[in-house]
């Protein structure tokens, strides 16, 4: 199963995912977690922040998923996603596809930069900076929508998101 994490930048992606990477690892073994920062630091950031060069990095993860499914490893991926024909090429293409959305207030995400991104792109002195420059449109279908404001702590939601995937849905023993 691929699970895709989906949320702007400060939205909480890494640590819920990896949260909720540590909660299926210890059920099923063959479970990977990919970031979307480390991935391109795997890369050695040979690709930059326009949409053509991020369609072509969201190409690169959307592919190493599919190659990790296809060896029956599940994947708990957070990443960016802003484009909607990479969500329905997974759904397509995986065996089983699980798309969360984190959907986060500006202000809140205003607060949480870390990287001092949207400030910086607002002041004019980076571009490309999705949410400021770079429009993102939420997922069209998303199988879950977490609303994290701050209200839950990163475990509490990635124990929700655990339960919820291991009610309904099988992942690969």
């Amino acid at each position: 199963m691929i699970i895709w994490i989906i949320g702007m930048s400060a939205a909480g992606k890494t640590v819920i995912g990896q949260e909720l990477y540590k909660h299926i690892k210890q059920k099923h073994i063959n479970t990977v977690f990919i970031d979307g920062d480390v991935f391109r630091d795997l890369h050695a950031n040979d690709v930059k922040y326009t949409i053509e060069n991020r369609k072509k990095n969201s190409d690169r993860i959307c592919r190493m998923c599919e190659f990790l499914d296809q060896q029956d490893i599940n994947v708990v991926c957070s990443v960016l996603s802003i484009f909607h024909d990479a969500q329905q090429w997974n759904r397509e293409h995986y065996k089983e596809y699980f798309e969360i959305f984190l959907d986060v207030s500006f202000d809140t995400l205003l607060n949480r930069d870390k990287k001092n991104l949207y400030n910086r792109a607002i002041k004019g002195e980076i571009p490309n900076v999705v949410g400021v420059d770079i429009e993102f449109k939420p997922p069209k279908n998303p199988d879950m929508i977490i609303k994290n404001e701050g209200n839950e702590t990163p475990e509490t939601i990635a124990q929700r998101i655990f339960q919820r995937l291991e009610s309904p849905l099988e992942l690969v023993q």
